[in-house]
């Protein structure tokens, strides 16, 4: 039995509503026939209904015969910063809507406040992108005007990482093999990598990127929960309250390793040079400082890495190792868990393990190798190490069809809580002070490459 609800999209005329938003609720619509969609937008473009629906239909390209699962409706042209504007929008909204604020962070904060004093009508879901707030402090209230308006079971905060189906086979393999619940502590494993390269460069994204850096765009939001997940007891169910608790519980045990973000976070930025295209040849890439929009009085890095600890009796003193970049050799997205040595390897065995196995989730494509030391070869008694590699399956092509899913079925599971947000930005305070007092130097590393050359360690391989 399929169930209708209304997307509101504000912001409809604007990027991330194209590129993403609607070509994602297409692929979800053509696999997943439990919705029915009623597609509102509003915007500043002054579109009539011809344009709005021409967007739509353009976006479903690849997806036709999802066409027939939504109604498209009227589009609006509206400034969500004008409180008379948006008070006008309100009211018609009809019980049951999703508006979904496909706007940049700033203005996003900007509506919520138009809709200050507003009375929205009932079973109303706010879903809005990261990061939310610049801090600790603006994070938590914008969570109290939100609060203002409904309850925290009808927020949405996105966080796409958390919608990948390989974040989400992380956890099967981890609650429902006894092989890894008894070894997932401090007692077994050595260290935790977290790492998301990537190849591409700033693209344009000045305007936002300039101003957040790697720290911010990815480590501060997605690297963080990434850890939550990876990190928390096994929760008793995996519905929105246990899930998120579990993951809270995390986040608020989780601090900066030694509490000295001097000697545990490292930042660089990229310099000009070529990146190697497989199947491509080769392309030359500006320095970071000489892309359009920088300011490079800023010293926004490109690549950021910190070493956390999660200070609880399970986890006291295994390094959680968070790293991301841009402009990077390639792309390279994983999960490492690293098991420390077995005690004793009995002198007959030729070879010295290094490390007591390494279990890594690959995202995209999406695969779980599981690193052994074996023996057997031309020497039965020497020491080599084998994969075994399970493919994990295509999944959800887009992150953002199992949050559309989510967010369309009224769970908020996938979803980061209020409280989660505003530890996420305690959690990277410290680092934040350090660098705005230059105690940790802003390296530099050429584009293409896999970043300074001494924090090769931080590498899986």
């Amino acid at each position: 039995m399929s169930t209708t609800t209304t997307l509101f999209i504000l912001g409809a005329s604007g990027d991330l509503t194209s590129r993403l938003l609607l070509p994602s609720l297409a692929s979800l619509l053509a696999k997943e026939h439990k919705h029915r969609v009623i597609l509102r937008g509003s915007g500043t473009e002054k579109w009539d209904a011809d344009t709005w629906r021409s967007q739509v239909k353009k976006a479903f390209s690849d997806n036709p015969d999802a066409l027939s699962r939504i109604e498209i409706a009227d589009y609006m042209t509206a400034d969500v910063t004008n409180a008379d504007a948006v008070a006008s929008l309100v009211d018609t909204v009809e019980p049951n809507t999703v508006l979904y604020f496909a706007l940049p962070p700033a203005v996003t904060a900007a509506a919520i406040d138009a809709m200050a004093g507003l009375t929205l009508p009932e079973h109303t879901v706010l879903a809005m992108e990261k990061p939310f707030g610049e801090d600790e402090a603006s994070a938590r209230e914008l969570n109290e005007k939100l609060l203002a308006l409904v309850p925290e079971q009808q927020i949405f905060r996105v966080d796409h990482f958390l919608g990948r189906s390989t974040l989400l086979n992380l956890l099967g393999v981890r609650l429902a093999n006894r092989i890894w619940e008894p070894v997932w502590s401090a007692e077994h494993i050595e260290q935790v990598l977290i790492r998301f390269d990537e190849s591409v460069a700033l693209e344009g994204r000045a305007r936002y990127y300039d101003k957040a850096g790697a720290l911010i765009d990815m480590i501060q939001s997605h690297l963080l929960q990434v850890l939550a997940l990876l990190a928390m007891d096994p929760p008793a169910t995996l519905h929105e309250r246990d899930l998120r608790d579990a993951k809270a519980a995390v986040l608020r045990a989780t601090h900066v390793m030694d509490d000295d973000p001097k000697t545990q976070s490292r930042r660089a930025q990229y310099t000009a040079g070529t990146q190697h295209i497989p199947g491509q040849g080769d392309r030359k890439l500006p320095s970071y400082r000489d892309e359009e929009g920088v300011d490079d009085s800023r010293k926004t890095e490109t690549l950021a890495e910190v070493v956390f600890e999660v200070a609880s009796d399970r986890w006291t003193g295994v390094p959680f190792v968070l790293r991301s970049g841009k402009a990077l050799a390639r792309k390279w997205s994983e999960i490492v868990v690293t098991f420390k040595p077995v005690r004793h390897v009995p002198p007959g065995l030729a070879g010295t393990p290094v490390d007591g196995g390494r279990l890594t989730f690959s995202l995209g494509p999406d695969e779980m190798h599981l690193r052994l030391h074996v023996t057997g070869g031309d020497d039965p008694f020497a020491l080599r190490d084998e994969d075994l590699v399970a493919d994990l399956g295509a999944g959800q092509q887009r992150s953002y069809e199992e949050v559309l899913d989510e967010l369309l079925s009224g769970d908020v599971a996938l979803s980061v809580r209020a409280d989660e947000a505003e530890q996420c930005w305690r959690i990277i305070q410290p680092v934040r002070d350090a660098w705005a007092r230059d105690e940790v130097p802003l390296e530099i590393y050429p584009a293409g490459s896999t970043g300074p050359d001494d924090w090769k360690t931080s590498h899986s391989d």
